[in-house]
Order: C-alpha cells, then sequence, then structure tokens
C-alpha cells in the first residue's frame, strides 16, 4: 500500500530577495511574490494529487504556503513541529555578505563541509535530520496508503530527501530546493522512493 509525500518549500519571503538574510527559526511571512507563488503550487498539487492532508513547519512563511495549499482542496493546515527550520543560532537575522564577513572560516566550512558545522547558539544538521525524518515517519504512519503535503524549509527538505535517498548530510548542498519547489516521495512498506524533486515548472512564466 504506497504512501505517497508530497513535499514543498514555502513561497519567497523578503529575506529571499537580494541582500539576502538568514532565516532560519525568525518567523518571516510571505512577501506578495511569494503569496503569489503558494497560489500557483496550490494549483498545480490539487490537478495532480488529491490531499487527504497538510502539515507545515509552525513558523509563518510554510504554515501560510501550506494553508493555500489546504484550501485548494478543502482542507485545514496543520503545524508539524519536527519541520521547522534549522536553528542559526548568532546568525539569524543578518544579511548572508555580514556572515561572510563576520564569520569567514565557519561560513566556508558550512559551504565545504555542512555536516560538520554547529551554529554557535543553534544547531546542527544532525539534529534537523532526527527529528524531520521523525515527522516524516509519523506522517507515513498516520496516512498508510493517502497522499500528504508537508511543507518545510530549505535546509530542512534538503536533509530530508538526502535521507530518503541514502546519502549522508555531506550530500547537503547536492540537493537543490527552490522557493515553492515541489518534491514527491513514496512509501511502499519497505523503503522510500524519490519520484520527483525541485519541481518548479509551474511558476514559469513567459517573458
Amino acid at each position: 500500500m504506497k504512501t505517497t509525500i508530497i513535499l514543498v518549500r514555502h513561497g519567497q519571503t523578503a529575506w529571499n530577495e537580494p541582500g539576502e538574510r538568514v532565516r532560519g527559526r525568525s518567523d518571516v511571512p510571505l512577501s506578495e511574490e511569494g503569496i503569489a507563488q503558494a497560489q500557483e503550487t496550490a494549483r498545480y498539487i490539487a490537478a495532480r494529487w488529491p490531499l487527504t492532508a497538510v502539515y507545515a513547519s509552525p513558523l509563518s512563511r510554510t504554515m501560510e504556503t501550506a494553508r493555500i495549499i489546504a484550501a485548494a482542496q478543502g482542507l485545514q493546515a496543520q503545524p508539524l513541529d519536527g519541520l521547522i527550520d534549522l536553528c542559526f543560532g548568532e546568525w539569524e537575522g543578518l544579511p548572508i555578505a555580514e556572515v561572510q564577513t563576520r564569520y569567514p572560516d565557519l561560513w566556508q566550512t558550512w559551504m565545504e563541509a555542512p555536516h560538520t558545522v554547529r551554529f554557535p547558539g543553534g544547531e546542527s544538521l544532525d539534529v534537523v535530520r532526527e527529528r524531520s525524518m521523525a515527522a516524516l515517519e509519523e506522517t507515513v504512519r498516520r496516512h498508510p496508503g493517502e497522499t500528504v503535503a508537508l511543507v518545510g524549509h530549505r535546509v530542512v527538505n534538503q536533509v530530508l530527501l538526502c535521507a530518503v535517498l541514502g546519502l549522508g548530510n555531506d550530500h547537503f548542498w547536492h540537493i537543490a530546493q527552490d522557493t515553492c519547489a515541489v518534491n514527491r516521495i513514496e512509501w511502499n512498506g519497505k523503503f522510500y522512493r524519490l519520484a520527483l524533486m525541485n519541481d518548479t515548472s509551474h511558476l514559469w512564466r513567459p517573458t
């Protein structure tokens, strides 16, 4: 009995735009563009996968994205704490350019060996992997044979996708997760199968 998980990244926020800032646990809402992206994502998912439930990280950018996806199918979005973003500690709220200046060695390590980093006052990818995989497994147990959407963050989704593929967190940067990207994970009772990754075709607009 196959269970299908539609894993989505939240829409754009003001902190994703030029002059990008480290978000983490900072509760940044969707921008107007992010709301439009979530609406397109909701239509895309509704046309392909009838959902029975929608869960999201409790932060506003993920919950707002999830509410839009859920409303398109007559559902209510529910928070799932295990999907909350990585805590970046001292980095949170800082522009990327400032992080690179103030923490050059740690920034380089984050880019080259992310699995070895624990952020000052924050978390590591191992912590994110443990709780996000627990959230995925809880969802599969709760909804056998159903199709469920999970709305997370770039870091959370990349870690989850590494885990699903049997890859360590050292492969973190090998996975892409753009805003409102759609992924499809299938559970057949024995193992996970990644059937779709980082799909943003629904956001394409002719120029």
